[in-house]
């Protein structure tokens, strides 16, 4: 019923209390201390412990760049991210983390899955705050127990905290434009700035708030006080990422995305963050039997309705404003998805809640088909760490490495030891840690493997050694975009222009690796040449 405020003659819209959709007996009879501290804690030692099935895994390229990155000041970063790719918050915060615990695959995973863990406090807070315990329990359940959350709690990337704080994010808009607590929009236009300054993607779950906020504008009685709110929030966000405005401009013209995916083969919104279509199918049930009630009736025009609609949209907005963005760029995979998980599992956790013995049975069911994490996450992320190892016996200081694939730089650079110089298939790399992908596409099209080779082997004292690092080039569909095609060609251009190099003899009995176990991303292979 809308009232007027004597003051202002606003329309003002009278909001019925939260509904707490039913306490177990079993948990009433609990102490207060144990109802409000026991189950969230137990929550977190159990999402701790799922998160680390591989804490010490051996990296991939994007981490090791990541990390490369990282080890530079933190006024540096911003100026290196020019020239690569990325937004800089989780860059800085990991610099400051390695500053505190080292560089080791272990501490640095940390990072990622404090972040990981950190979803769960947080998802039980906000479920409690916005519609009861119940609600709350199951959201903290849902999230430790999420597929997409534990196979990126080990990735030196800023998926996790993405994740984080497009949770965050969620349940900020539903207090302040679902539910009208205003108090709430100062948190709603930080996070949504963080969300961009951790990865661009975040400008994809802007979009869909403002579909949704459409929505909430439809339905509200305060249309003009919604249109007002929502404004101040985007343009606050906006004037927060000001000043990283013009490096993602920079970036979209001159980057070169490495690995390219086409989203319709590689990404599945829903199945990739719940972990499998068994699980998809469950957690639909539990969502429509839980959710169809408050569509229908009464109860269509509730805060609780409108929620459901809010939460839909900025879930599958989000997912379809990426899809079709990547139309034009095919760069969309699953690792993306990071702001997409927080508002469908506060949707599914609804439906969970309302659906009574139901919901509890799914959430039973999905819990135990995810909770063993190896049978989803790759147990090899690439080689190097096997490759450099077998290497590093047979190099001196000031030998060249040549990585032919010039994004791997980085993670021969952290497996090898110091005192090496470095090239790739563009030429001398004086900044091994990180990859240069301003124009990379035209830059490797433009270096001549001949003239490149004829470069390093003269930069070569006579005994001086060059250990010569390729990719292994198995599974066709993943050398097809246009990058990694012409890293294919010039890998072997380089091998043949090395093999028939006068000045060059292979060190004897010499190739890595010796015992090849795969890798769900990039392996490589090496060789030794000697200067004669």
């Amino acid at each position: 019923m809308a009232v007027t405020d004597p003051r202002h003659e606003t329309p003002l819209l009278r909001l019925p209390p939260i509904r707490d959709y039913g306490t177990p007996d079993w948990y009433a009879r609990l102490p207060a201390w144990a109802g409000a501290a026991g189950v969230p804690a137990l929550l977190v030692l159990f999402a701790g412990f799922i998160r680390v099935h591989q804490l010490d895994a051996q990296w991939w390229s994007e981490e090791a760049n990541t990390v490369g990155i990282a080890t530079h000041s933190l006024t540096a970063i911003p100026g290196i991210l020019w020239h690569g790719s990325g937004a800089p918050l989780y860059f800085m915060l990991l610099h400051v983390w390695m500053q505190l615990f080292g560089d080791s695959e272990i501490a640095v995973h940390a990072l990622s899955v404090l972040f990981g863990v950190a979803v769960v406090p947080v998802g039980i807070w906000l479920g409690w705050s916005l519609y009861g315990r119940r609600v709350g329990f199951m959201l903290g359940t849902l999230l430790t127990f999420n597929a997409w959350l534990i196979r990126y709690s080990e990735e030196a990337r800023p998926y996790e905290l993405m994740a984080l704080i497009g949770l965050v994010a969620t349940g900020a808009f539903l207090h302040a434009f679902v539910h009208r607590r205003r108090g709430w929009l100062p948190a709603l236009a930080v996070s949504l700035a963080l969300l961009v300054y951790t990865d661009a993607w975040g400008f994809f779950f802007w979009g869909a708030a403002v579909l949704a906020g459409a929505i909430v504008w439809w339905r509200s009685d305060d249309r003009s006080g919604i249109a007002r709110d929502l404004t101040i929030v985007l343009g606050a966000g906006f004037v927060l990422y000001l000043p990283w405005l013009v490096t993602l401009i920079h970036q979209a013209i001159s980057s070169t995305g490495g690995w390219h995916y086409a989203p319709l083969i590689r990404t599945n919104p829903p199945r990739d963050i719940t972990g499998s279509d068994r699980v998809d199918t469950l957690l639909l049930l539990a969502l429509l039997a839980g959710c169809m009630p408050l569509l229908a009736g009464r109860r269509r025009r509730s805060p609780e309705a409108t929620a459901v609609w809010v939460l839909a949209t900025l879930a599958v907005g989000t997912s379809l404003l990426a899809y079709f963005a990547t139309l034009l760029v095919p760069a969309m995979t699953a690792r993306y998805l990071g702001p997409v998980v927080g508002p469908l599992l506060v949707l599914v956790a609804i439906g969970c809640a309302r659906s009574g013995v139901l919901g509890l049975a799914v959430l039973i069911v999905t819990s135990f088909f995810n909770a063993n994490p190896a049978s989803f996450i790759p147990q090899d992320k690439s080689n190097m760490k096997d490759v450099a190892a077998e290497l590093q016996p047979h190099l001196r200081a000031g030998d060249l490495v040549l990585v032919t694939q010039p994004d791997q730089a980085p993670l021969a650079w952290y497996y090898l030891p110091a005192g090496l110089r470095y090239a790739t298939a563009l030429g001398p790399d004086p900044h091994p840690t990180w990859m240069n992908w301003d124009n990379a596409q035209t830059r490797l099209q433009d270096a001549a493997p001949a003239a490149v080779v004829h470069r390093l082997v003269a930069s070569l004292a006579p005994g001086q050694r060059l250990a010569v690092i390729r990719p292994l080039t198995e599974g066709e569909h993943d050398w097809t975009e246009a990058w990694s095609e012409l890293v294919r060609q010039r890998s072997a251009r380089l091998s043949g222009v090395l093999a028939s190099d006068p000045q060059l003899r292979v060190l004897a009995g010499f190739h890595a690796p010796h015992f090849y176990r795969s890798a769900c991303c990039i392996a490589s292979s090496a060789l030794i040449y000697v200067k004669r």
